[in-house]
């Protein structure tokens, strides 16, 4: 299961070829000191977005906040499965959140 979801997550990722996928048993994208998107243990993707995108997003699609490891990742959206499928939509998210992170102060 972990594996689909994980095939899931690296074709979002390639859609967006400035983005690169990093990390070996936790995929991952960060940019500018900050991850912004995350594959969990359970096989859920979350993505970091802007705070007005992030609650416009949960109550479009119904979902909620992203954990990982047992603790609420601030500023992320759990990507409901039924979104799964739809990787060019994913995608305009990835890249708000690559944008976000981009936008903050530097670590």
């Amino acid at each position: 299961m972990r594996e689909e979801k994980l095939a899931i997550y690296d074709a979002l990722v390639a859609l967006c070829p400035e983005i690169e996928r990093k990390g070996k048993t936790m995929p991952y994208t960060s940019d500018n000191g900050y991850m912004f998107s995350q594959l969990n243990k359970a096989g859920e993707i979350g993505i970091r977005l802007p705070k007005e995108a992030a609650t416009h997003f949960m109550e479009t699609y119904q979902t909620t906040v992203f954990r990982s490891y047992g603790a609420i990742m601030k500023g992320y959206v759990l990507i409901p499965e039924t979104l799964h499928n739809d990787l060019a939509l994913l995608a305009t998210y990835l890249k708000k959140g690559h944008a976000y992170v981009q936008s903050l102060e530097p670590k």
